[in-house]
């Protein structure tokens, strides 16, 4: 099958043979696909390699057979995004974040423009913890494993700002006591609902809450970016629970 013209980002390359690349990347109409990009890394293609970055808005034509594609033309469109420090630290944890949750061509169009919407607000400097919470938010949603963030999943009552809750990834928030591991207020997860960034104290506890949501997710694994992220973020104000 032919694609042409397809709107797609590079989530990862890796070296394929002398001159090739294996990318996996994420395309808005055909999800998820593992692209073979052949020449690129020959001394006549700088170019073209150049236009694999991470982060660079693409169309791509590509020849798709069975579980891989082949890159025939490559375009870059629009102005390319500079993350730089914490924030392309943050953009890799997207990445892999995406490649580790989504299955290959499973379409998923709005997470495409999600994907496109976190990278522009990383490379306008807003505060990386809300940013990477909003995501994966979105993520867990639009691939089919939304958060239950409005009700007490043992009473069925709608949670309570003053309240406190555990997470409990396959019953929703549990009510709990104040001092408990773990424990998140209640107006920390309406405001993740409410799409309102919550203070410093409720970003930490939602960042928590969901490496323990996508650990579960994963199977019990884990993401290399989290360790490189917490370390990174910890050095900018305001930002320590953004890993």
């Amino acid at each position: 099958m032919r694609i042409e013209q397809q709107p797609a980002y590079v989530l990862h390359a890796r070296a394929y043979r002398e001159t090739s690349l294996l990318l996996e990347c994420l395309t808005r109409e055909h999800g998820r696909l593992g692209v073979v990009a052949r020449g690129v890394r020959g001394e006549r293609s700088r170019l073209r390699r150049a236009q694999l970055e991470p982060f660079q808005p693409l169309l791509m034509d590509l020849l798709l057979r069975g579980e891989m594609a082949a890159l025939t033309a490559v375009e870059a469109v629009g102005t390319p995004l500079r993350l730089s420090g914490d924030a392309g630290l943050a953009g890799l944890y997207l990445n892999e974040l995406v490649v580790r949750l989504t299955g290959r061509q499973d379409p998923f169009p709005l997470l495409f423009d999600a994907y496109a919407q976190t990278l522009g607000r990383l490379a306008a400097g807003e505060s990386l913890a809300w940013t990477l919470r909003r995501f994966e938010r979105d993520l867990l949603e639009l691939i089919g494993y939304g958060l239950q963030l409005q009700h007490d999943s043992d009473a069925g009552e709608p949670l309570l700002p003053d309240a406190f809750y555990r997470y409990r990834v396959e019953q929703g928030a549990v009510r709990c006591a104040a001092g408990s591991a773990q424990a998140l207020r209640g107006s920390d997860l309406l405001a993740l609902e409410d799409d309102r960034m919550p203070d410093n104290r409720g970003l930490k506890a939602l960042r928590d809450m969901m490496r323990e949501v996508i650990r579960f997710h994963l199977g019990g694994g884990e993401l290399r970016a989290w360790r490189v992220l917490s370390m990174a973020v910890s050095r900018r104000p305001g930002d320590n629970a953004a890993g």
